[in-house]
């Protein structure tokens, strides 16, 4: 899956806006928050989660283990805490051959119609 983002740049997303980004609930956002240490978005005085671009890096690498690659949390937070550098080169890596599968398949899609 690739990772949808548009390509302003902002220094704080919502929950909401990071959720779309996985296609994933809000609320699984804040289970993983519980689930794993190092990810604490900020918090405005009501409670707002303020999303910055280092915990949707760390989302995205949570998201790669969990949800792509079927780690359960146990084994995911173990991977993380043991090798956070490695593990961060393996989403970036599978994040890019996700996106060169899916430039593949439409390039495929246009010869075809080219036939």
């Amino acid at each position: 899956m690739a990772l949808k983002t548009d390509n302003t740049k902002k220094i704080y997303y919502s929950i909401k806006e990071v959720a779309a980004m996985f296609d994933v609930n809000e609320s699984l956002l804040r289970y993983w928050e519980s689930e794993f240490p190092h990810l604490k978005p900020q918090t405005k005085g009501n409670g707002v989660r303020q999303y910055t671009q280092k915990n949707i890096d760390q989302i995205a690498i949570i998201y790669n283990l969990v949800k792509v690659r079927g780690f359960r949390l146990a084994a995911a937070r173990k991977m993380i805490n043991e090798n956070r550098d490695g593990t961060e080169k393996t989403a970036k890596v599978l994040e890019n051959l996700i996106q060169v599968r899916d430039e593949l398949l439409a390039l495929k899609k246009m010869m075809d119609q080219l036939s």
